[in-house]
């Protein structure tokens, strides 16, 4: 993990004006961002997990377990995912707790918590689970309620990543853990360039091939070359109160997980 001792270090580039959100390139009116959000994973959330395989190679399936390996679930801790509404972090989660297991799904977006559900029961994972509907930025639960907060690939696409971040800490228990696994700056400049030329063309080819909807991917491909990079969002972490900030870069940075604990 990469520890960064200088809080202060932090881009305002990509941010939108006051008042406004990014949405890809766009920055339109903040109060507009969820809904623009929510109608492309509505239109997503049947394939969002094949269109994952497909656009990382199956990379993806990596980055989580490596995610939940630092988490390191224990029995009867309380763990909230958020943004997680087709259930991959929690399903890996729930193995991990073996016997008394306790993990809340919290998503904005119905659909993808319909999706969850379904893939839950397939599997026979009914025990230890909780889906919720909620908003990152006002989450629907009791002050010190959980041992750990995970969010993978879902802090990108709030209005507000800096109350999103600071209702993560609001929830968590004193030594509570905070994780997020996001899109980040790619460390190399040739492989920047040619990941960033691949997600620019890839993704709205899938879309528009497999889900039939290439405008949510360039959604997608431009929200990852909107958010903050690592120094950025450690600086942001510890803004709202979080300490023993770090983050470890994964596949040369084309994603990185962050961490934080409650104090």
């Amino acid at each position: 993990m990469t520890n960064d001792p200088d809080p202060s270090a932090a881009s305002p580039e990509g941010q939108a004006p006051a008042g406004r959100a990014s949405f890809g390139f766009r920055d339109v009116p903040a109060d507009e961002k969820a809904g623009l959000v929510a109608r492309v994973f509505e239109s997503v959330a049947p394939r969002y997990d094949l269109m994952n395989d497909l656009m990382s190679g199956g990379v993806h399936r990596l980055w989580k377990n490596a995610m939940v390996d630092v988490v390191h679930p224990r029995p009867g801790e309380r763990i909230l995912d958020v943004a997680g509404g087709t259930g991959d972090i929690a399903f890996r989660m729930l193995r991990r707790q073996g016997e008394r297991p306790d993990v809340t799904v919290c998503d904005i977006n119905p659909a993808m918590l319909e999706v969850g559900r379904d893939r839950a029961i397939d599997r026979g994972l009914l025990q230890g689970l909780t889906w919720t509907t909620g908003d990152a930025e006002k989450l629907p639960f009791p002050d010190r309620s959980f041992d750990a907060y995970t969010i993978a690939f879902g802090l990108r696409n709030v209005t507000d990543i800096d109350k999103a971040l600071a209702d993560a800490y609001r929830v968590l228990k004193p030594g509570g853990r905070f994780f997020c696994l996001e899109f980040s700056k790619v460390t190399s400049a040739p492989v920047g360039r040619l990941y960033d030329a691949y997600s620019e063309r890839a993704l709205p080819f899938f879309g528009k091939v497999i889900a039939k909807d290439a405008e949510s991917y360039r959604y997608l491909h431009e929200s990852i070359r909107r958010f903050p990079p690592q120094r950025e969002l450690a600086a942001r972490m510890r803004a709202v109160g979080f300490a023993n900030v770090s983050w470890r870069d994964m596949s040369l940075g084309v994603v990185a997980l962050h961490q934080g604990w409650r104090i």
